[in-house]
């Protein structure tokens, strides 16, 4: 243990320049008397530490000095891939492995090299959760991960997201493959003994393939006895795009059909994502409008995006979608005016007579919305 902390301590020194002993007992994560006593054993054999003095200056090595004792461990050579992730090697448990990592391919590297590689990482950062959103919980992901790493059978407790009863079903299954996706994690995974599982518990292929589960459903885990083979002809980014494919194919139940402004598409990019499937089916009009398609995956799902775009769109069809619309907007239009008018102190005979006939703009925007909505789609 303190031979791999002396280790990490001469590199450190090797790639960060002149460090004082608090910064050193952070990243150690030791204390500073104990800092001070690894400094000791390092000059006690003969490596050349000296004190660099100044507001900046901590414990350095004579320039030019530089180890080659850099060699990967098994387990750091297991995490190579992760580097520029930490965030989900952390997740994983690996995250110490992954900062002993890159320090040992820091100190390994050309002092050129070393510099520029210092360089991206100050400049370049990953961020892969979505915009408003925390990454999923998933404390049961350590447990999947060593399955996985170890090939070992892991028992769940998942809870389906189908309506169907049951909610919570008990699985043993052989753990291919983990997969991060917008800071959710999900478990690529085949049944094990020949279980072919429950039609519509997840997403993936039939008649005992591999099939994705979502990490934060998992109630409970724990490893199984034994070991498996794992499939030397699975190709887990392959199986990924498939099922993603699938996944996504399987929501588009129905097209909408707008009528929509150039303000609109933009909205709707915006709230979708530029590589959302939109379809133009006509040519623009004198003020830029278009009609247009785009995937549903239900009534609920057309309607609330009509609605977040707004009144620069109109439905077409479907005309389920379109009275939806309508009654929503005119539910709004009334519990609005109810509001403004049931406000405040009574007002005088007067005030309440100029009120009446006073219109507020977001009520003429919305008006003008059903006036346009109601009337007969050309």
């Amino acid at each position: 243990m303190r031979a791999t902390r002396l280790l990490h301590l001469l590199l450190l020194l090797q790639t960060s320049g002149p460090i004082n002993a608090p910064a050193l007992s952070r990243e150690l994560r030791v204390s500073p008397r104990t800092v001070y006593r690894d400094i000791d054993a390092l000059s006690a054999a003969g490596i050349p530490v000296y004190v660099a003095d100044g507001p900046r200056g901590g414990y350095a090595l004579l320039d030019g000095w530089q180890t080659r004792l850099t060699g990967l461990t098994g387990h750091e050579a297991d995490v190579l891939t992760l580097i520029g992730l930490p965030g989900q090697a952390a997740e994983l448990g690996l995250g110490a492995a992954l900062a002993a990592t890159e320090l040992k391919l820091l100190a390994a590297l050309p002092e050129e090299a070393a510099d520029r590689a210092g360089r991206i990482r100050q400049r370049f950062h990953l961020d892969a959760v979505a915009w408003f959103r925390e990454p999923e919980p998933a404390s049961h992901l350590r447990v999947i991960a060593a399955a996985v790493w170890q090939c070992t059978p892991v028992t769940i407790r998942y809870r389906r997201w189908a309506p169907a009863p049951p909610r919570e079903v008990e699985r043993t299954l052989q753990p291919l493959g983990l997969v991060c996706k917008a800071g959710t994690w999900y478990l690529v995974a085949r049944p094990d003994g020949g279980d072919d599982g429950v039609a519509g518990e997840d997403e993936g292929d039939a008649g005992g393939g591999p099939r994705t589960y979502r990490v934060g459903r998992i109630q409970r885990a724990t490893l199984a006895p034994g070991t498996f083979d794992w499939p030397e002809d699975f190709d887990l980014a392959a199986y990924w795009a498939r099922a993603t494919a699938r996944y996504q194919q399987g929501l588009r139940r129905s097209d909408m059909t707008l009528r929509i402004s150039p303000e609109g598409r933009e909205r709707l990019t915006d709230l979708m994502g530029p590589g959302f499937p939109v379809r133009v089916i006509s040519p623009p009009d004198g003020q830029g409008w278009v009609r247009i398609t785009v995937p549903t995956e239900s009534l609920d799902d057309a309607v609330e995006r009509a609605l977040q775009i707004g009144a620069a769109a109109e439905v077409l069809a479907p005309p389920a979608v379109r009275r939806r619309v309508i009654d929503t907007l005119s539910l709004m239009t009334a519990r609005y005016r109810e509001g403004v008018e049931g406000s405040g102190p009574v007002p005088d005979a007067g005030a309440r007579r100029a009120a009446s006939t006073r219109r507020l703009p977001v009520m003429d925007a919305v008006t003008a919305v059903i006036a346009r909505r109601t009337a007969p789609a050309a």
